[in-house]
């Protein structure tokens, strides 16, 4: 929290809004009124008479879809996506934002103008060397197919839902006693011995025969079908890789300046300040006390910087002697910003200032008043250029876009004539599945064209298919592969494979089993590990939450009840990694509870956690009583059209 206001965002409610327009571009990607459909547009459901129709539910999905291939990079593989929870999960998301605007505007919360516009200043993608730009921002919204209004209305809408939500995460309060207790229990270690066994151990004691694996191939020989595989001849059409346009004359970009001059070029005024900060913490009249004590020696001659470094809390700002960098309107908490700007001159320092953050004291160090960058300043040309470049090069794209349209469906029996044309290249795809590869063969809308009737069975060009805000595709079938049962030959290897990992389990399994029971009669636990054959014993002390350890392993040691009169706890457990423990806990050491004034940040840290977890569930059950005043009602099974089940 702290070091989202270092970073000049406005607490809670930017990362909320951040994430619901998030939700806007990478599923919705249409306003909340736009869910009003009609026509042949089949509806899937309704919440409170707002309709979300299959089109939408579908551009949802295939939105959701390529946002999850973004942000797992090279390490996304369509075999790790669950598609019936994702599929879910995307329709779950738009009734759930649905019903919380509507409920919302019901209950009377509005967001104006300003606060529209204040929002927007702050968002990266919409600034340009840190500052806003409206050519930026209207080339950003039409290259996800937006519109300024659009957009606005979804920003309004996310502020409108994320009053709502703060006045019910508001709400959400602990006691002392339970953030003494949560501290504790997250604060303590415990003492135990995992004994591992690792199942490639017994790899030298098993035999698969010939016998066994036809037998498994006899029984899952359905699971050894070689899919259905096509290979791809395409032309790719980007933006980026077109040729530069010629630089523009100087009379070109004057005009460009002049028309860009008061929204782009134009600075606010912006203040250079620093701040102390005193959290709330679990004491509020404590950190109000403090904050006026500090306040008291800063009248007195007491060093900003020096006491910046000293007392406040903001772990972002603190070592800088709280130094928050160049400040302007919109950019922090109204509150905060309020104060700053009223104070008169550098070197003045405000009395203490309560945000929703804690208590603060402020410091003006400079003033920067609203100018106007000149024509001829680097900044400014380099800006317009590029801009110019960049109507240039959208102006080029869009042009060869429409050509490429054309003549991939004038001449649907080859790709040769297009890249003639166009001067691209044809190029070739390795062996696609249904289930996808890597890059652009990983997205959604080329592999639902590369099985449709089209492409596969007639053979034609597909139409050109929009793989990024610039960037088109046309894909032929080069080559296909039916897909055909596997005789036993080429997969005895995979199966014998799988037979013997199956075996090596159950032996490890069987070891674990054993000396479980043994230990549970008593026996020594060195002894006994010896005798089962244990891979490794290894004893642990002073073992907290936050270890670095297998995951898995560390949530059965804490699952583990504590060990009563010196007898110790045991437990079985599977690893991530394929071997098998089993654990002796041996002790466990809680700290005692933190004396009230003296709380470390961790015990801050802690309580915040805990009531954090508190206002979520508080506002779980507020949406539950949201759905029981606003009706939500399924008409029809959701399609996506997916090329792994397109009927689902």
């Amino acid at each position: 929290m702290l070091q989202t206001f270092r970073d000049k965002m406005s607490g809670p409610i930017v990362w909320g809004i951040i994430g619901f327009l998030v939700l806007l571009f990478a599923v919705w990607g249409i306003g909340v009124q736009s869910f009003v459909g009609g026509g042949s547009d089949p509806t899937i459901a309704q919440v409170g008479g707002v309709k979300i129709t299959q089109s939408q539910y579908r551009n949802a999905y295939n939105r959701a879809y390529q946002q999850l291939v973004q942000m797992m990079g090279s390490d996304f593989s369509p075999d790790k996506v669950d598609l019936p929870k994702f599929r879910q999960g995307v329709l779950d998301d738009m009734l759930r934002n649905t019903l919380l605007d509507q409920y919302a505007k019901r209950a009377g919360y509005r967001t104006s103008d300003r606060a529209v516009y204040s929002y927007l200043t702050t968002i990266p993608a919409f600034q340009d060397d840190g500052h806003f730009s409206a050519t930026t921002y209207q080339q950003a919204l039409a290259r996800n197919g937006m519109s300024p209004d659009q957009f606005e209305n979804q920003v309004r809408s996310s502020l409108r839902v994320e009053q709502l939500r703060n006045t019910v995460l508001g709400t959400a309060l602990i006691v002392p006693k339970q953030a003494q207790t949560a501290w504790q229990i997250d604060h303590q270690s415990r003492d135990f011995t995992s004994v591992v066994f690792d199942p490639a151990q017994y790899a030298s004691q098993i035999e698969i025969g010939d016998a066994q694996v036809k037998q498994r191939y006899d029984r899952d020989k359905a699971r050894y079908v070689a899919p259905l595989k096509i290979k791809l001849a395409y032309l790719e059409l980007s933006q980026d890789k077109l040729a530069p346009s010629t630089p523009p004359d100087q009379d070109v970009l004057k005009t460009l300046y002049e028309a860009q001059k008061a929204n782009r070029f134009t600075i606010p005024e912006e203040r250079h300040a620093s701040h102390i900060l005193i959290p709330f913490g679990a004491d509020a009249e404590a950190a109000h006390k403090k904050i006026e004590a500090i306040a008291v020696q800063l009248a007195h001659g007491a060093d900003f910087a020096k006491l910046a470094k000293a007392d406040s809390q903001d772990p972002g700002s603190r070592d800088k002697a709280g130094d928050l960098g160049w400040i302007r309107s919109g950019m922090m908490d109204p509150a905060f910003e309020k104060v700053l700007f009223a104070l008169a001159k550098p070197g003045d320092v405000s009395a203490p200032v309560k945000t929703k953050f804690g208590w603060h004291l402020i410091k003006l160090d400079q003033i920067r008043p609203k100018h106007t960058l000149a024509f001829d300043d680097p900044k400014v040309q380099k800006q317009l250029l590029q801009t110019f470049g960049s109507k240039a090069s959208a102006r080029l794209f869009q042009d060869d876009s429409d050509k490429l349209s054309e003549l991939a469906f004038e001449n649907t029996a080859s790709l040769d004539p297009v890249a003639k044309a166009l001067g691209l290249q044809v190029q070739t795809s390795e062996w696609l599945t249904r289930k996808g590869s890597s890059g652009i063969f990983a997205k959604q809308q080329v592999l639902d064209a590369a099985f449709s009737d089209t492409v596969l069975k007639d053979g034609e060009n597909s139409k050109p298919i929009q793989i990024g805000p610039a960037d088109l595709l046309v894909i032929r079938k080069a080559d296909v592969q039916p897909e055909h049962q596997q005789s036993i030959e080429d997969v005895k290897s995979l199966i014998r494979q799988q037979l013997l990992a199956e075996a090596e389990t159950a032996k490890a399994k069987a070891a674990a089993q054993s000396l479980l029971q043994a230990l549970k009669k008593g026996q020594p636990l060195a002894a006994a590990a010896k005798a089962a054959g244990a891979g490794s014993v290894t004893p642990m002390t002073g073992v907290t939450r936050q270890k670095p350890l297998d995951k898995v392993l560390l949530d059965a040691v804490f699952r583990l009840p504590k060990p009563v009169a010196g007898k110790s706890s045991l437990g079985f457990v599977e690893l991530g990694n394929g071997k098998v423990a089993v654990i002796s806990l041996d002790a466990l050491h809680e700290p005692g509870p933190q004396a009230p004034g003296t709380e470390t940040s961790a015990f801050v840290t802690t309580a915040s956690q805990l009531n954090n977890s508190l206002a979520g569930a508080e506002f779980d059950a507020y949406r539950d009583y949201m759905k029981s005043r606003i009706t939500v009602e399924m008409d029809a099974a959701p399609q996506t059209g997916d090329a792994q089940n397109p009927n689902q």
